[in-house]
């Protein structure tokens, strides 16, 4: 898998962890009127950033479909997500398991991602490979969030102001037939955005009964769109460290990338 799409998935699935316990407003509007009326996206958006600075742990289930519409192709992955924080320190790692490519039988498929502060991990049990990126100084370790803002927008840690500038946003009515316990939020990307040569939008589903996000859509300027679920989420549950442990399997090749290095 090329670097882009590497690291352009882990900001993505990022951004569904930053949302994931910062959901302020979800009680309100599931006993309130209409959403559009009681909960406009200012108020989303300034709720979900009060919330944003209690989450200590987050671990869930993970679907992360990848499309090609051009191409006729789709793979969905499925695995586990885990982030901790202690102090301004946090870690993440992405364990999926299983693959299915288009129309073909599901297969078992292993690959983890793992961030630390100063290096992003991509081990690819397949091919016996293991790719680290430095995304910071050692002795300037970088939060997860930090880092994923610097490629992708995550609402509850952009400001309200930023996302206005570079986003129209607004909340989607609900349609007839669709379930009414999710807040439902779009982003289009405006012609002068810092993303503008990224995405064009951005769907955010939020669990109203729970304050979590559900599901996220992000189309692509080359038109990919990229499906993530986050289901049976626990937060703020102890972890065991030792999941963010960084195990080389034996006989992996092992490549680092600088980071200064530029992207060939």
């Amino acid at each position: 898998m090329h670097k882009r799409i590497i690291t352009k998935t882990v900001f993505i699935l990022l951004l569904m962890v930053s949302t994931c316990w910062a959901g302020g407003c979800g009680k309100n509007l599931a006993a309130s009127q209409p959403e559009k009326e009681t909960c406009p996206v200012e108020m989303v958006l300034k709720q979900l950033d009060e919330e944003a600075l209690k989450l200590k742990s987050y671990q869930c289930r993970i679907e992360y479909l990848f499309s090609q519409p051009v191409l006729e192709s789709e793979t969905l992955r499925k695995g586990s997500l885990y982030y901790a924080r202690a102090g301004e320190k946090s870690k993440l790692r992405i364990n999926f398991q299983t693959l299915k490519q288009d129309d073909e039988k599901e297969q078992k498929y292993i690959e983890q991602y793992i961030f630390d502060g100063v290096w992003l991990t991509h081990i690819d049990y397949q091919i016996k490979q293991v790719k680290l990126y430095q995304q910071a100084e050692p002795n300037e370790p970088v939060d997860v969030f930090e880092l994923a803002s610097q490629n992708f927008p995550i609402i509850g840690f952009s400001k309200v102001e930023d996302l206005k500038k570079e986003f129209e946003i607004k909340l989607v009515e609900q349609q007839e037939g669709e379930p009414e316990n999710f807040i439902h939020l779009y982003l289009n990307v405006k012609s002068d955005s810092i993303y503008k040569d990224d995405y064009t939008s951005i769907d955010f589903w939020i669990d109203k009964k729970l304050n979590l996000p559900a599901r996220i859509v992000a189309v692509s300027t080359e038109e990919d769109i990229y499906e993530i679920k986050l289901l049976k989420p626990k937060v703020n549950k102890k972890l065991n460290k030792k999941i963010f442990e960084l195990k080389i399997p034996k006989g992996f090749t092992v490549e680092k990338t600088p980071l200064n290095a530029k992207e060939k």
